[in-house]
């Protein structure tokens, strides 16, 4: 472990996922134990090609009649995250109202659709009736902060709020700028994460870029051949540590970067994934070998895979790594948080997550890839990588206690 550390810890109250993989932490673990993909063809809406998705299957909650405005997936999605009764989020921010004040209390919401899906059916109207539905709000429901702000009044804060879209790394960015604001003292607490659900524009988009799979996602494999859109909802309550959260997981460091190599495509040499990596184990005060587990950021595209291999292999040599987009789905703007709390579950329950449907990994790659979950591990430390569009790049650094 290095000497010192250039950024300051802050406490991981609780957290909640919500995915194509059930609803709640022990949902998402029984997965990831499993390590069985049960991606599948879409059911919410018709598209005119062949792919598999991550959809959420639980039934969602109800808004309630002061915040119909908000009304959308998005806001349903981010509600029923916030909402599960063993996971506790909720219950974390009114201890943190109680301890802090509301004004002290912000949100920061990763997303990449927001509410375009409730765009999507308006327009539909709109062709027919020319004129946009009476009851849709575009700033309520489609706007990037239509989620952040509505989960701020569900709750009853009045601290910054605001939303992050960063395309897959939206959520990422959102738990470093949770952070800073911790570190700052802008806030004591903040609820962080990150929501997106399914809509057209995002599959009619990434299959015009030739990088949708038809078949379930294999990501790091010889055989990949790109993505499986998911939709999903993550959520953490971050607060400035104290004796109180002292047996609580931290946070330990986000390294951020952008390497505007290409609109799509990373830099060829990983220098932005690299560089992401290199700068969350600088703020954390910590070497590669304290680094116990690596959640990849591992689409299944052809080039990301192959990237972020080499940029792992770079800083770390022998980390053990993998995947698990093949069995959420690719989350997009809620990826992010969702492998944060993925990696919470690793901590947690010292378990490294396996990669499903990988069968051989690529010829080409020096990393330790895990292809199947491994029990009874001694983890510590962990890292998670989110790499998006135009080189937006996060590692976070997370440290916990066990069972």
């Amino acid at each position: 472990m290095a000497n010192s550390q250039a950024f300051k810890p802050v406490t991981i109250s609780a957290y909640s996922a919500i995915s194509h993989c059930g609803y709640g932490n022990a949902a998402l673990y029984q997965a990831l134990r499993g390590n069985r993909s049960s991606l599948a063809p879409l059911a919410v809406f018709e598209i005119p090609f062949i792919t598999q998705v991550g959809e959420i299957y639980t039934p969602l909650p109800s808004i309630s009649k002061d915040l119909k405005v908000y009304e959308s997936r998005n806001a349903q999605v981010a509600l029923a995250a916030l909402n599960h009764p063993e996971d506790g989020v909720r219950s974390a921010i009114e201890q943190s109202k109680s301890r802090y004040g509301v004004d002290r209390i912000g949100v920061v919401l990763g997303t990449s659709t927001s509410g375009l899906y409730e765009s999507e059916a308006a327009y539909a109207k709109f062709l027919v009736q020319h004129k946009m539905p009476d009851d849709f709000n575009f700033v309520t429901r489609h706007a990037y902060q239509a989620t952040a702000r509505f989960l701020q009044k569900e709750l009853g804060l009045e601290g910054p709020c605001y939303a992050i879209s960063t395309a897959c790394s939206s959520s990422a960015k959102a738990i470093a700028a949770g952070q800073r604001l911790i570190v700052s003292g802008v806030c004591d607490a903040v609820l962080v994460g990150g929501v997106d659900t399914l809509c057209r524009l995002t599959l009619r988009g990434f299959k015009s870029l030739d990088l949708l799979s038809a078949t379930q996602c294999q990501p790091m494999d010889q055989q990949r051949c790109g993505i499986n859109i998911g939709e999903a909802g993550a959520l953490l309550v971050l607060e400035r540590s104290s004796e109180t959260t002292s047996t609580k997981a931290q946070l330990l460091a986000v390294g951020e970067s952008s390497d505007a190599y290409h609109m799509s495509s990373p830099h060829p040499e990983g220098r932005g994934a690299m560089l992401a990596m290199n700068k969350a184990l600088q703020f954390a005060g910590l070497e590669a070998g304290d680094i116990d587990y690596l959640n990849l950021h591992a689409t299944g595209t052809r080039i990301n895979d192959q990237v972020e291999a080499l940029a792992v292999y770079q800083v770390f040599n022998e980390v053990r790594c993998s995947g698990t987009k093949s069995l959420t789905g690719h989350t997009l703007g809620a990826a992010g948080a969702l492998e944060a709390v993925i990696a919470l579950l690793a901590l947690q329950h010292q378990f490294i997550p396996g990669t499903a449907n990988l069968e051989n990994v690529d010829k080409e790659f020096n990393c330790q890839v895990i292809k199947n979950p491994i029990e009874n591990q001694k983890l510590n430390i962990v890292m998670s990588n989110s790499f998006g569009f135009g080189g937006n790049n996060a590692s976070l650094i997370i440290a916990g206690h066990h069972d």
